[in-house]
Formats: structure tokens, C-alpha cells, sequence
């Protein structure tokens, strides 16, 4: 089954070279943010000399998210603009571009950089040192938290990571930070595994890296809140329980198991 219509195909460097870094952006009605967040990126990665592709998934966008990401391609070779079938959630866009990205390691990003771009070395350098899962922690080194959620936002946020340990058994202090960094290998079998496409899928992806003994490690990164975040807190928080309990059903009914052909 094809997760996305590939709208625009470029890449940086040598034709049919492999890129070193995938960098993907998950993208919903974000015509107001993926300008700043773009620029950022590419000038990143030129100031780095880093080969790389950038993966805008657009999910079911209903504002002019696309037209520009189309205009901001034409000058910027490294940019992909990648179109899921409708509004199918964060998760699902993610998987997305996990699974159509050609570089050797894959890392995604929240479309308003929470995390600034220039983090990502930190966690690089974490799969250079022999991880094959390195997540972003903002509670590993709370200083670095350049904006603070809001109270309501923080308590939500850490009786969610008391309950995914207590149903998933995962040991990291911060799951839903989204930047996370990815070998090849260990993206293709995570990826292809998932199944929960919305707020819930970063502990699922956590999961089943844990459960099929990858090694994972939490890195602290700078990281600021944005007011403008489109995750409600009651709403999503609920769902992403549920999201939790059925990572955990589909774990003891065998919903992992590859599937025979």
C-alpha cells in the first residue's frame, strides 16, 4: 500500500547519491509556521555542508501549507513535499516519511522546531557513538527549557509518562518530545511495524524499538513550548491513553508479529 503521493522530488548532492540526513516535518495546516521553520533548516544545512533531504508530509492540509512548501522547492533542491490521503494524523505522517526517506539517518522534527534544528548534532552524534535510537529529553536537563509549558500542560504531560511506564514499561523520562533521530536499519523496522497513527505513536515507535532490544538513549536538548501547539491537552491526552492501551493489546495479542505473505 503506498502511505503518500510524492507531489515533488528533489534531492541535494550528486544525482542517485544517498543523502547522510533525512530530515522530516510532519505537516498540518502549518502555512503560518513552515516558512520560518524551513529557512531555518535549510540554512542549517548549508552552514553545515550537510547532504541531506528535507520531507514535508503534508497531512490533509486545508490552507495554503502545500502551495508554499511547492514555491520553497523550486529554490531549495533539498526539499521534498511528500501528500498523505487526507487528515490521517501525526503518527501517520511521520511513518510516512520514515518509510520514503533515502538517507542513512532519519530524524523528525515537530514543524514548529520546538527543539531548534541546530539540536540535531546532539543527537547524531548519539547514533555515531553506536545507538540506533536517540530521542530528544526535556526533562533529562529542564535548564534548556527555553519556554516553559504551562503548568496544566506540564502536569498532563508527566501523568502521561507515569501511566506509559506503568502500562508499556519503558524507562525514558520523556517519550513525546518530537525529535528523534533514527539509524536506517532501525527506522525500517520500527516504521514498518506501526500502527497507531496519531499523539500516541511516540511511545509506540519507543516500544517496539525497546521490545525488539535496540539500543536507545535519551539525550537533553533545548526546547521551548509554542502557544500555538494544535494538541489539546484533555482531548488528545485522553486519546493518547488509549493510544497507550492498545500498543500494549496489540503487543499481548500478537498484532507485531510480521505479517505472512
Amino acid at each position: 500500500m503506498n502511505l503518500a503521493t510524492e507531489a515533488s522530488s528533489h534531492r541535494s548532492g550528486p544525482q542517485n547519491a544517498q543523502p547522510q540526513y533525512s530530515i522530516i516535518v510532519p505537516a498540518f495546516n502549518e502555512r503560518a509556521r513552515i516558512g520560518g521553520t524551513l529557512k531555518n533548516i535549510t540554512e542549517h544545512l548549508r552552514q553545515q555542508n550537510w547532504n541531506a533531504e528535507v520531507l514535508v508530509v503534508n497531512d490533509g492540509s486545508r490552507d495554503d501549507t502545500v502551495e508554499f512548501v511547492k514555491t520553497f522547492a523550486e529554490d531549495h533542491p533539498q526539499v521534498r513535499l511528500l501528500e498523505n490521503p487526507g487528515n490521517q494524523g501525526k503518527g501517520y505522517a511521520v511513518r510516512t516519511g520514515m518509510l520514503s526517506a533515502h538517507g542513512k539517518i532519519l530524524l523528525f522534527t515537530d514543524a514548529d522546531l520546538s527543539s531548534p534544528i541546530s539540536e540535531a548534532s546532539k543527537l547524531f552524534a548519539a547514533l555515531e557513538a553506536g545507538a540506533d535510537v536517540a530521542i530528544g529529553s526535556r526533562w533529562l536537563d529542564p535548564k534548556l527549557q527555553f519556554q516553559r509549558q504551562s503548568l496544566k500542560r506540564q502536569l498532563m504531560s508527566r501523568a502521561y509518562n507515569i501511566f506509559m511506564r506503568i502500562v508499556l514499561a519503558l524507562p525514558y523520562r520523556d517519550t513525546q518530545c518530537g525529535f528523534k533521530a533514527f539509524t536506517r536499519d532501525a527506522a525500517r523496522k520500527i516504521f514498518s511495524k506501526q500502527r497507531i497513527r496519531r499523539w500516541g505513536f511516540d511511545s509506540e515507535i519507543l516500544y517496539l524499538a525497546h521490545s525488539m532490544r535496540m539500543k536507545v538513549v535519551e539525550v537533553p536538548v533545548a526546547w521551548g513550548h509554542d502557544e500555538r501547539s494544535k494538541m489539546h491537552p484533555w482531548r488528545d491526552g485522553f486519546y493518547m491513553g488509549l493510544d497507550t492501551l492498545k500498543v500494549r493489546w496489540y503487543s499481548l495479542t500478537g498484532g507485531y508479529r510480521p505479517t505472512a505473505r
